[in-house]
């Protein structure tokens, strides 16, 4: 953790993203924001959400299971290989296949200058919330990627309704993480940039990182892909209108200067908080809070 990633000031590509049902049609266009993204001077560009293919609500598991390829599938060959031809990091999206009930995974990949896979991360907070039902179409993933040592910084990947879960931010950055990706399709609705913007913020202010937060737009998505520095100053907004590619600048250093200066994850009191690790969930005697009442304490 005390450890400065040995990195000087890198140019990160952030895609806001509209995908159609079409997985051809998308791969074509993700192509060509890899092409601009290195034209411009990126050492890494990252996509949103669902890149593969949007989704719409009467689509059944098994035709979104169609859609689906494995990691070594089309797609993602198709966007090892431009990688590697312009020497790029990239964070996709993919609809990977899962092994149970014709339903996939929500998956991000971390792709390197090389071509190689990097990371591999299944989303494991699934969208079954404000109408919606995820769990549907989609398989919950098990595991958080640890964070992987890029150009641009320790790098984490998290997916859209994983925002909404402090502890997932939290251990990417025990864990090491610099710079956390977040590709999202997050749904409108009453109060959802309201949301978007104060968690993206949130996570970035009490975990000292970059937020990188790449937003689908049109369809159902609010689009304003963002991206926050470490004292949770927002440096890019896209907006909630169209297509595009935006790039930041991200220095480490501010990493370690803003947690030196507010030092949050060496001020946890882990002595406190071990006592309540029942109602944390964290043993046996699971609480929920909202189902249980005082007579139960």
């Amino acid at each position: 953790m005390g450890v400065v990633s040995s990195t000087t000031i890198r140019r990160v590509a952030m895609v806001q993203f509209r995908s159609s049902t079409s997985k051809e049609d998308n791969l074509e266009r993700v192509l060509r924001y890899i092409d601009e993204a290195s034209r411009d001077g990126a050492s890494l560009v990252a996509f949103p959400e669902f890149t593969m293919a949007y989704s719409p609500e009467e689509q059944d598991a098994y035709a979104l299971y169609q859609i689906a390829e494995g990691i070594d599938g089309r797609f993602v060959s198709s966007i090892r290989e431009r990688a590697k031809v312009h020497g790029i990091y990239v964070v996709v999206t993919m609809y990977e296949r899962g092994e149970e009930g014709n339903r996939v995974y929500d998956t991000a990949l971390l792709i390197d200058g090389h071509g190689s896979i990097v990371s591999v991360y299944r989303k494991i907070h699934l969208y079954d919330a404000l109408g919606f039902r995820e769990s549907a179409k989609l398989l919950p993933g098990s595991e958080i990627a640890p964070p992987a040592g890029i150009s641009v910084g320790r790098l984490g990947m998290m997916i859209c309704y994983d925002l909404r879960f402090p502890e997932m931010a939290r251990i990417l950055a025990l864990l090491g993480a610099e710079v956390l990706v977040v590709p999202s399709a997050w749904v409108q609705g009453r109060m959802k940039y309201e949301h978007w913007q104060t968690m993206l913020r949130a996570r970035a202010i009490e975990n000292g990182c970059y937020i990188i937060a790449p937003d689908q737009v049109g369809n159902i998505y609010i689009g304003h892909s963002m991206a926050i520095d470490p004292f949770g100053t927002i440096l890019v907004d896209m907006g909630g209108e169209g297509e595009g590619l935006s790039m930041v600048e991200v220095d480490v250093r501010e990493v370690y200067s803003v947690r030196s200066r507010l030092p949050l994850l060496s001020n946890r009191r882990m002595d406190v908080y071990a006592r309540y690790a029942d109602a944390m969930g964290l043993t046996g005697s699971k609480r929920t809070g909202d189902s249980t009442s005082t007579a139960d304490m």
